[in-house]
């Protein structure tokens, strides 16, 4: 073989050891810092509902016949949500009677864009004749009343709710 040759294949060997390198360095800042989320405009329509339908509740979250009549009161008479803090804060949303999806996703009925709101991260939904909340797998969690949420629990009407950076509160 040449010289030549061999400065060639050298040189290419080089190249390709560089490529994968900086192809390394790439995926690692892309696990660890996330890949970046192109700003959506604000859908014109804030109502939607995500199409799949509410989850089954768990039997652990049925409310016992022997609850206390007031909670169930409150509970069924709520009407709308409130943001009450983050980048939506005062912005009302009415309840109907279908589920409501809460996440980062634009499908989602109530669009929250932070860094710390899944995709798809809590669902509220109306199960007999109370809101129930539901986290949906999240990474950060979802919080009512101050406790994270395991299983669907019935939210109370005034008792924020914390997804990611936003919070808001079911009110008459």
């Amino acid at each position: 073989m040449s010289e030549l040759t061999l400065l060639l294949l050298r040189i290419g060997f080089l190249l390709l050891l560089w490529f994968f390198v900086f192809a390394v360095v790439y995926s690692l800042r892309a696990d660890l810092f996330g890949v970046r989320v192109r700003k959506m405009p604000e859908p014109a329509a804030a109502g939607r509902v995500d199409a799949t339908g509410p989850l089954p509740p768990t039997p652990a979250a049925k409310p016992s016949p022997r609850s206390n009549s007031t909670t169930q009161a409150t509970t069924a008479t709520a009407g709308r949500i409130v943001v009450t803090s983050g980048p939506k804060a005062g912005m009302e949303l009415p309840l109907g009677t279908e589920p409501l999806t809460i996440g980062r996703s634009s499908e989602s009925g109530l669009v929250i864009r932070d860094d710390y709101t899944s995709t798809q991260h809590a669902r509220l939904m109306l199960w007999g004749d109370q809101w129930m909340l539901q986290d949906l797998d999240s990474t950060n969690g979802t919080w009512h009343d101050g406790k994270r949420v395991s299983t669907p629990v019935p939210v109370l009407v005034g008792a924020p709710i914390k997804v990611g950076a936003t919070t808001f509160e079911l009110r008459k």
